[in-house]
């Protein structure tokens, strides 16, 4: 069984102590493929490090997250462009908007965001977007953007099921993540409804732990309860899910 966690932040420092421990304990629950989302121009050199170690399962995205879009974020731009010409990246993200935490950078928010989705289309790369508080303003700019050759995943999907709905027909996967795991986590009572087609498994750890660990540090060998629970939902094995959303990973990542 080979299962896929989309979105894990590996570089987090809350593995610094124990990060190779903790991608055997995954890779020994068939996780052995795993999608790593930038952050800003920082985490650049720890995740080809990261690449550098485990280059069969690490696959690595260039983008800036909007928590991180400030009045240097032109910088960060040109340093996303700069490292795309460089070498191959496999998608743009994480990228979107974040209205959680601060309002004030709405604009250069979506100005960032509209950037890196152009800087998708040129590449020809999918998008892995972060979306909190703010699915009105993410469905904006990318009904603006829309076209063929945009494509991608909405991470830690959240949404209910109308917007679940806009987002497929914006050519995006659903990333689900612990957050189906919880009772007041709502995407499980409307999932059944959403061809599995469409569905991608993530951990984004160490963030947002399933049950029974959450509050605790996630990790990726964590996506098999993900797993476990999607199987519940659909009334199908484990293995299955771990089938098609592997399958659905690669649709999206070509590899």
């Amino acid at each position: 069984m080979i299962l896929t966690d989309t979105h894990t932040h590996l570089y987090s420092e809350e593995f610094d102590l124990d990060r190779d421990e903790m991608m055997q304990r995954a890779i020994a629950n068939g996780v052995t493929r795993f999608f790593v989302p930038a952050i800003d121009s920082t985490c650049t050199p720890s995740m080809y490090e990261l690449e550098e170690n485990y280059p069969e399962n690490v696959f690595l995205m260039m983008g800036l997250h909007p928590c991180y879009v400030k009045a240097n974020y032109l910088e960060e731009l040109n340093h996303i462009e700069t490292e795309l010409a460089k070498r191959k990246f496999i998608a743009i993200g994480e990228i979107g908007i974040d209205l959680y935490w601060d309002k004030s950078t709405l604009e250069i928010q979506k100005n960032a965001f509209k950037h890196q989705i152009q800087l998708a289309k040129k590449y020809k790369l999918p998008i892995v977007i972060h979306c909190r508080e703010s699915f009105d303003e993410i469905f904006e700019v990318l009904e603006s953007e829309r076209s063929d050759d945009l494509f991608g995943i909405f991470h830690c999907f959240t949404g209910n099921f109308e917007q679940a709905q806009q987002a497929i027909s914006l050519n995006m996967k659903l990333g689900i993540g612990g957050v189906v795991t919880f009772k007041n986590g709502k995407i499980d009572q409307f999932l059944h409804q959403i061809d599995m087609k469409h569905i991608v498994l993530e951990t984004d750890s160490p963030y947002l732990a399933p049950v029974p660990f959450r509050g605790k540090r996630n990790e990726s060998s964590y996506v098999s309860l993900v797993a476990e629970k999607l199987a519940a939902i659909y009334g199908i094995s484990v293995e299955e899910v771990a089938k098609i959303t592997t399958e659905n990973s690669k649709a999206i990542f070509g590899i």
